[in-house]
């Protein structure tokens, strides 16, 4: 049985856990969460750009995060350090997972023996096949939305968007 609402929008984030702009997109995620609830289905989507050296390994620290709970809070937070991430890499991601009270240990094994690689390629490739060439993206309803060079306008623009999927 489904228990996901049945007239849920889906809003895929093509992100960059070390891309600044990404940083700066949560505020409109949150005001989209608030907005709409249940009724909008946000999910990471992982995009790693080979001019962050760290945002492969961030982007599978991500998915660790997921499989214990708490992906969107594990990416927001490191979102918040994207300079210092530059700088330290995983000891950074770890340390990260220890002050959300995840299981830091099993983020150093995940690290280590790539459980979450193929998840990363995956989306990655298929961010690729739809035209995602930078971070942040949006898809939702089928639309593309790129804010990589500004986020400006973009939250209204998904706003209408889900309105007028969740009207029909």
């Amino acid at each position: 049985m489904n228990d996901s609402p049945a007239a849920a929008v889906v809003l895929d984030v093509w992100c960059e856990l070390q891309c600044p702009d990404c940083f700066s997109a949560l505020t409109d995620l949150d005001l989209l969460r608030e907005r709409y609830g249940d009724r909008l289905d946000v999910r990471l989507r992982h995009f790693p750009l080979d001019k962050h050296r760290h945002a492969f390994a961030a982007a599978q620290a991500a998915e660790e995060a997921a499989a214990q709970g708490r992906g969107w809070a594990y990416a927001a937070a490191v979102l918040a350090r994207t300079g210092e991430l530059g700088e330290r890499g995983e000891e950074l991601l770890v340390e990260v997972a220890a002050g959300l009270g995840l299981d830091a240990e099993e983020f150093d094994t995940a690290l280590v023996d790539g459980r979450h690689i193929l998840a990363v390629d995956a989306d990655h490739a298929e961010g690729r096949a739809i035209g995602v060439t930078g971070t942040p993206t949006y898809e939702i309803g089928g639309r593309l939305l790129d804010a990589s060079s500004s986020q400006a306008g973009v939250r209204e623009r998904i706003e209408e968007i889900a309105d007028g999927l969740l009207a029909g």
